[in-house]
This record gives structure tokens, sequence and C-alpha cells, in this order.
């Protein structure tokens, strides 16, 4: 008799894994529950040292986030206070360091690291990854507060669908941000959340380690390329298109692809990669930190990228956009429909900040970036961009520490 072999699709795999996770949340807490209570009556009914959870969780679900979490972790350790970090990168900087007070803990990734925090015991857990109890990661029962970090001072509405909706707060980079987040809730008929305004950790990080940085000598006019990803996003739709002509410029190109170019659009970076395999003039930059490009660039051109706002606030130069039709179906801020009121702020910004670079002038490229002049109307948007989304400039580490050891001590 033939064997053939099994296959699970996708949705069916993300359904079972879920119904295992429950049953085994389920076996656990109640085998936990009688081991307190067991300890309860040995005790004479005191709790014991070690029925505690962990006051203070963070979890990193990869590398890049590193600097999202450095600031909160620095300021735990400042103040003695113990915390757990979990991370899903086995590489992750934080075991490099010499914490004391912070506790790292590799958990793997996917769904062995959803496995752990579906069990979690904690007093807050703080993330940036968002879809909350709506795939394999689940609302532990023995979590008591959740919490959300904002890791892009762009609108919080471009999540996928659904992505903050059953966190009990979301820490935002500016105040602006609150807005639509109010507007889902109302109508999702979902229970207001905290939405305290923190300003940007990485930011902040990057600002000081920018200040480091050497002078570069004999610098090039240097064109950094920085897109989003996706089938909207730039080097999907256009790649070889805008890049050949870019390259005949004879300007120093850097090619910055987002991070998640690597896991979902491979082909077109492996069919790119190639073609420019013997080209002295332009340059792939995969590095976790984003700062040495950027500081290198004297010129931007991206497309709905959040790394635009970090060129702008951090380096203040010009930027250019390629307008992109992009489909908001898959993303939070669809649903706010007509409820939006004017256009989401991250692309009414980028209508202020930047200069448009249309798709006819692609052939033209070289003298479309020498004609960029870097106005005092352009520069003066930058800042009001800038005041509005990056509230609390250096402050954020502090400010998340807070919140979190508030948080903890008001449920208590």
């Amino acid at each position: 008799m033939m064997l053939y072999p099994l296959y699970i699709d996708p949705g069916t795999g993300s359904m079972l894994f879920s119904i295992l996770i429950g049953a085994a949340a389920t076996l656990y807490f109640v085998f936990r529950a009688l081991i307190i209570k067991l300890k309860m009556v040995l005790s004479g009914g005191r709790s014991t040292a070690s029925d505690v959870s962990h006051p203070y969780v963070i979890y990193s679900e990869a590398k890049q986030y590193w600097n999202v979490f450095k600031p909160v972790l620095d300021e735990f350790e400042k103040r003695r206070q113990e915390l757990l970090y979990l991370t899903s990168a086995e590489d992750d900087p934080v075991f490099e360091g010499t914490y004391q007070f912070v506790k790292p803990e590799y958990i793997g990734e996917g769904n062995k690291a959803f496995a752990h925090l579906n069990m979690l015991q904690a007093g807050i857990v703080l993330m940036t990854t968002p879809g909350l109890n709506v795939y394999q990661l689940k609302r532990s029962k023995m979590v008591k507060y959740y919490a959300h970090v904002l890791h892009a001072p762009s609108d919080a509405t471009m999540y996928r669908l659904f992505g903050l909706d059953y966190f009990d707060s979301v820490l935002l980079t500016g105040d602006y941000q609150a807005k639509d987040i109010r507007t889902l809730e109302k109508l999702r008929e979902l229970p207001e959340k905290k939405l305290p305004t923190v300003g940007c950790t990485y930011l902040d990080v990057y600002a000081e380690k920018m200040k480091q940085l050497p002078l570069e000598e004999n610098h090039n006019f240097t064109v950094l390329v920085s897109p989003s990803w996706g089938p909207s996003a730039l080097l999907a739709r256009y790649g070889a298109k805008l890049l050949d002509p870019l390259v005949k410029t004879g300007l120093s190109i850097i090619v910055r692809p987002h991070p998640q170019s690597k896991k979902s659009e491979s082909a077109t970076l492996e069919t790119l990669t190639a073609r420019y395999k013997d080209t002295p003039n332009l340059v792939w930059d995969y590095e976790r930190e984003n700062i040495h490009s950027l500081s290198k660039a004297d010129i931007m051109i991206s497309d709905f990228s959040g790394i635009i706002y970090d060129y702008a606030f951090l380096c203040d130069k010009p930027v250019m956009y390629v307008k992109q039709g992009i489909d908001l179906r898959p993303y939070d801020a669809d649903d706010l429909g007509e409820h939006a009121g004017d256009e989401l702020w991250q692309f009414k910004t980028l209508t202020e900040i930047g200069i448009e670079l249309k798709e006819e002038f692609f052939e033209k490229i070289g003298d479309v970036i020498k004609d960029v002049a870097d106005s005092a109307a352009l520069k003066a948007a930058r800042n009001r961009a800038k005041e509005t989304a990056w509230q609390y400039q250096g402050e954020a580490g502090k400010r998340i520490a807070d919140f979190m050891i508030q948080t903890v001590s008001g449920a208590q």
C-alpha cells in the first residue's frame, strides 16, 4: 500500500496549534492551581514567595527590536529593579551585556515562543508584536496586563487587521496616534485602552549614536533607496526600472531593503542582487541598524516606509517618495473608512516634508536629484512633523519604565 504525505494547510495548522495550546494551557493552569492550593494548606493559608509571578516582562520577537527595548532595560537596571527579558533571537545583543537585574532568556522562535508566552505568568508584558489573541499568540490567563509599544512614529492603524485590539494599553510616540485607535475601539465596540504618550525609544538611541559617528572623508553624493516591503512597495513594484537609471548617474547608491523583505520577497531581492553584483556604485545594506546608511545619505528615495521619518527627524535632509497606490484592505486603517476624516497622518505629512518622484521621471533621475533643493518650507515641515510624532525626546525609556512599574503597583 502506498503511503502519501499528510498535508495540512496553514489556516488549519494555525487552528490546530491554537487548540493544542489551549488544551495544554488549561492542563498547566489546573495543575498549577492544585500546587498553589497544596502550598497554601501546608503553609497555613499563607502564600509563598515562589508563587509570585514575574512582575515585569518584555518580549522581543527579533534582534532588530533591540534598540526599542534597550533604554527600558537600562532604566530598570539603573533602578535595581528585576525584569525578565524574553527573546526569540538567539544572538540578541542582551546576551552581550552585563546586566544584573535584567534577566535575559531565549525562548525560541515561532510556535515554540508562542507556546512559552501563552503560558506565561507575569504582572505586565510589554512587546512590539501585534496580533495578540488573533492568531497563535494568546493572552495568558496568568498575565494581568499586556502593553504594546509602538516602534515607529507613524500611524498606529498601519498594522494588519486587529493588530492592537486586545492589548490593555498601547504606548504612543505622539499624541496624534490616539485618535484613530479610539475610532476603531468605537467601531468595533472594544473597551478603551490606556494610551499614554511616551516617546520613541529607538529614535532616542539613534540620536545619541549618530552624534558619535565620525565624519566621512572624501564623501561622494549618496542616494539611499530604502523602501517598505510587499507588492505595493518600491522594489517589488519598480525594481530595476528605478535602479538602472540611478546606477547610470554615477552617484553612490545604497539600497537598504526592509528587514521583512528577506522573508516575504526573497526572490525579488535575489534577482536584483544578481543584476547589480558587478556594479561598483551600488551597495546593499542589511545591517541591523540603519544609522550608518542614514548618516551617509544626502537624499533618500522611499515609498510609504516609516524609515522616511527616521531620516527626516535624525538627519534633517530631503526626502523623495514614489507615490504608491497602497492597498489598505489588510490594515486597520482600512476599517476607519469615512471615519478617518483627513488622510492618514503619515501620508498627509509625507506630501509636506517630501518631494514626489513620478515614474515618468525615472529615466531622468539624475537631473531630478540635481534640481532638488532643500527649502526653508521643507525644513519647517520636517520640524513640525518631528514635534508631533516624536514627543518627549530622550525620555522614552524612563517613561516606559515608569508606566510599567505604576501599572503593576496599581494592580496590587
